[in-house]
């Protein structure tokens, strides 16, 4: 009984210390900015400022973002990654999944309470191209207080891990989805930064320990982070506490989070090199001004300057740590055996307008005309129909409270980091890459690994190369969750499956409701509230007109194929180009350019050319006589 009573004072004390965060952000064009110090360019900011802050707030809070759109030629979103969002589904963000865009111009109020959360996230737009041109930021949640977290530290350090391209999406993304880009081979950017810069100086105390919340807000490359002479324990990921566990590498994928603890040294006569380097095996080619490393410094000294580069081999790079063997702080066991396994395929490959797409099963993920979310509370009985979704969402119904399976077996040669909205999962095995020139390796369900105890959970893994993994999970966060490749290239290219969880659960939830605001956004935009993925709100399984993937192309055509197809038109149509340049231009001393050529004597040439022109003339005039 007295436990019980403890449990109620406290429950109440958080509700008396819990605080309400208003933010009132514009999304808008920020120009001059310079984050890698070699190109200008416009990032998008918030309120006319770029970096976006940094959001802090505690266990228990309540939110209230409000996100006006200062764009005049754009739609956007905002998506608070690793939130569960309980109860307040629609403000996960992903438009056409949860929400609306927002049209230029109107403003979005984002409300939720982090009431089982705590740890390292980030918030970032979810409308193709804005996050990886700056719409980006850390949201931090506390613990109530220091006493509470579970491992000692003396000062916290935010880190972040970026791509810089020089050109903005707009420009980026029609040359990648492109047919005369057909491998769909991923743009390459100019840089890497480090906290939205490069070549940072960290200065440190000595003998002190430190938090150091890693995040990679990147579009695109994984990359490796170590410290000359210092270890990392890792003691957190992606909001999961985790037991203690050393080491000097991490390999940390887009959207992935590491927290860990730094000991520092107790002498000052040296300053250390803090290393990042991309993972160039994501990359198709490596141009040769791209600088794999990037080298900054921690600064016990600074009358010593900047640390050298400190560089690992190959040899020690590929034996970064493995997240899987991190075991959960509750020790959370491995859920029971899967009631619902949704296995799919991973694969890229090019339609009928010869651009390269990715896949699930054969489909690549077309948005729908009305948000899915918007669809479950306006298709009654109906919401339990996969139909109603669309043919080309990929979405799958689950019943409430199912322990519930992803399968993935990738058919592709590259990595990819798969994220779930709404949870974390379980990671019960990932296998082993595959070479290039191997077949793919599938999941067997009668002859597989040993699955952990007590399995890492997070809300980011990677699955790698023509290999396999398995994720599990509790279908106990009734909503429209996004499970898709956070490489946004890919997630452009369509690599994403919707997960609708107990349909009836959200609509007969009062705080899943279509709000007001809500209901404004969706009208000034032009986009249906309620109906099908067709925007049929009369006959729900009539799906005419729903949006669709581009027609296969006809049979026998690979990427290859397209890519010999491609590069014989470019050079059929360069060379006739030249013939008509040359041949239409006036080119001077013709004859004795092609005389020298061949070696003739021009003088004797045109010696015979006479005796040739009076001989015929002789013999025309002895016919005409005849």
């Amino acid at each position: 009984m007295k436990s019980v009573f403890s449990l109620v004072i406290l429950a109440l004390l958080a509700l008396v210390t819990a605080e309400t965060h208003t933010w009132y952000y514009t999304a808008n064009w920020v120009d001059g900015v310079n984050p890698d110090g070699v190109f200008e360019r416009r990032m998008i900011g918030f309120n006319g400022s770029w970096p976006l802050p940094t959001l802090r707030v505690k266990k228990g809070d309540r939110v209230n973002f409000y996100l006006t759109n200062g764009f005049d030629d754009r739609n956007t979103s905002l998506h608070f990654h690793g939130m569960f969002q309980r109860g307040t589904n629609q403000m996960d963000g992903p438009e056409m999944v949860t929400q609306c865009p927002i049209p230029p111009g109107e403003t979005m109020l984002y409300n939720f309470t982090v009431d089982e959360q705590v740890g390292s996230y980030w918030y970032h737009s979810h409308t193709s191209g804005q996050y990886g041109d700056g719409m980006r930021g850390v949201f931090i949640i506390e613990e109530p207080s220091k006493d509470d977290y579970p491992y000692d530290y003396d000062e916290e350090v935010v880190l972040t891990l970026n791509e810089h391209y020089h050109e903005e999406s707009d420009k980026l993304m029609p040359k990648f989805l492109s047919r005369f880009n057909p491998t769909g081979a991923e743009l390459i950017p100019q840089n890497i930064l480090f906290n939205e810069t490069r070549n940072v100086t960290w200065k440190v105390e000595p003998n002190k320990t430190y938090l150091l919340r890693i995040i990679n807000t990147g579009r695109f490359l994984s990359q490796y982070v170590w410290m000359e002479d210092h270890d990392m324990t890792i003691v957190e990921v992606d909001g999961v506490y985790v037991e203690r566990n050393t080491t000097n590498l991490i390999y940390i994928t887009v959207a992935q989070r590491y927290t860990v603890l730094v000991t520092t040294k107790n002498s000052t006569d040296k300053n250390y090199a803090f290393m990042h380097r991309l993972d160039p095996d994501m990359l198709d080619t490596q141009p040769d001004d791209l600088q794999l490393n990037g080298t900054n410094t921690i600064m016990y000294n600074e009358e010593l300057g900047e640390a050298e580069s400190y560089d690992l081999t190959q040899d020690e790079i590929d034996a970064y740590f493995d997240d899987y063997y991190l075991v959960p702080l509750n020790k959370e066991k491995l859920y029971d055996d899967a009631d619902y396994t949704v296995t799919i395929q991973v694969q890229m490959d090019n339609l009928g307008d010869g651009i390269n797409y990715a896949f699930f099963n054969n489909i690549t993920y077309t948005k729908p005309r009305v948000p899915t979310l918007l669809t479950v509370l306006s298709a009654g009985d109906e919401a339990t129909n996969e139909l109603v979704y669309g043919t080309n969402t990929n979405t799958f119904v689950l019943q409430k409270d199912d322990v519930v399976d992803i399968v993935l077996n990738n058919l592709d040669t590259g990595k990819h980091p798969f994220h779930l909205h709404g949870h974390v999962f379980q990671l019960i095995e990932r296998h082993e890459p595959i070479d290039d020139d191997e077949d793919p390796v599938a999941f067997n369900a009668s002859d597989h690994a040993e699955w952990p105890e007590y399995p890492m959970m997070r809300d980011t893994v990677f699955l790698q190369p023509q290999s396999y993994m398995v994720l599990r999970f509790k279908a106990d966060n009734p909503g429209v969750w996004l499970f898709h490749c956070h490489i946004e290239w890919h997630l452009d290219q369509g690599l994403a499956i919707q997960l609708v969880e107990d349909p009836m659960g959200i609509q007969n939830n009062a705080t899943q409701q279509i709000t007001d605001n809500h209901k404004e956004i969706c009208e000034k935009v032009g986009v249906p509230w309620k109906g099908n993925a067709a925007g049929n709100d009369v006959n729900l399984l009539d799906l005419s007109g729903e949006n669709v993937q581009h027609k296969r192309l006809p049979t026998g055509f690979t990427a290859k194929g397209i890519v010999a197809l491609v590069f014989s038109c470019v050079a059929g149509v360069v060379g006739l180009a030249a013939i008509a340049f040359y041949g239409m231009h006036d080119i001077e001393n013709v004859e004795e350019r092609v005389a020298r050529d061949l070696a003739i004597d021009l003088e004797d040439e045109d010696d015979s050319a006479e005796i040739v022109r009076q001989t015929s003339s002789t013999e025309g005039s002895s016919t005409h006589k005849h």
